[in-house]
């Protein structure tokens, strides 16, 4: 990459963005991930090589499965999401290939939030009548 430049994505959180109670460790080291894509960004611009970040929310994975299988956990999270649900990796694969892509060019250093808006939106609380 040195000699012929190219494109870095990190994974970083939503947490890293925004204050959650019981997050310290995961705001900690996503908001850790977030800082070095943008020293890095700064570091190899000189090298035609852009470092960029992605942000998701809670994502319907095999690793989050402990908390979206708790019908009421599933609940409170999709309600802290403006748009009222959990993301998929479907939801965030269109971001990163267009970060990796000539399309993004003069992309570099930012943090793209791809969480249904959890980290710059209230939610709306629902309220069953």
């Amino acid at each position: 990459m040195l000699a012929n430049g190219g494109s870095i994505v990190l994974v970083s959180s939503a947490a890293a963005f925004t204050g959650m109670p019981n997050h310290e460790a995961i705001a900690a080291a996503k908001g850790g991930i977030s800082s070095l894509a943008r020293a890095a960004a700064a570091t190899y611009a000189r090298h035609k090589i852009r470092v960029n970040c992605v942000a998701p929310g809670l994502m319907d994975t095999y690793l989050t499965r402990g908390i979206i299988s708790n019908q009421a956990q599933l609940e409170a999270s999709i309600q802290m999401h403006p748009l009222g649900r959990i993301g998929t990796p479907d939801d965030v694969a269109p971001a990163v290939e267009w970060l990796l892509s000539d399309k993004s060019s003069w992309v570099t250093g930012e943090d793209i939030k791809i969480d249904g808006g959890l980290a710059s939106l209230k939610a709306r609380v629902l309220t069953k009548t």
